[in-house]
């Protein structure tokens, strides 16, 4: 995924969530606010196995060529609890912004793939 296409989908996950919700960003700015305390790290890390009967599905799909969407399906999620759990982790540091926010990936043997969103918990307010 690109980091412009990245970007795009937080932005609509953040909005999504409603006045709770605090901004993410692929950048190391907020637009119109100013930073004014930097946090430290903040992450959020999902380990997910996709599970037996959707692991054999995936692998006919996988000789057809294309798509394998079961696997699309769980990385989307994985990710998305992934920023959850990192909008949280920000929350309890006591930020209300998340600045140079990436995800990375890796697998843990055969049946499992952990995802990690990560950025810097910040405290912002508007700029003047």
């Amino acid at each position: 995924m690109t980091p412009e296409r990245v970007a795009c989908v937080l932005r609509s996950m953040t909005e999504s969530m409603g006045t709770s919700a605090i901004p993410v960003t692929t950048g190391f700015t907020v637009p119109g606010m100013t930073i004014e305390r930097d946090l430290g790290v903040t992450f959020g890390l999902v380990v997910r196995s996709m599970g037996a009967v959707k692991s054999i599905s995936a692998g006919f799909k996988a000789l057809r060529q294309g798509e394998v969407t079961e696997y699309t399906q769980l990385l989307e999620d994985s990710r998305r609890h992934a920023i959850d759990r990192m909008i949280e982790n920000a929350r309890l540091l006591g930020a209300n912004a998340v600045v140079a926010m990436r995800f990375d990936s890796s697998e843990m043997g055969q049946q499992l793939t952990e995802i990690v969103a990560y950025g810097t918990a910040v405290v912002v307010t508007p700029s003047a």
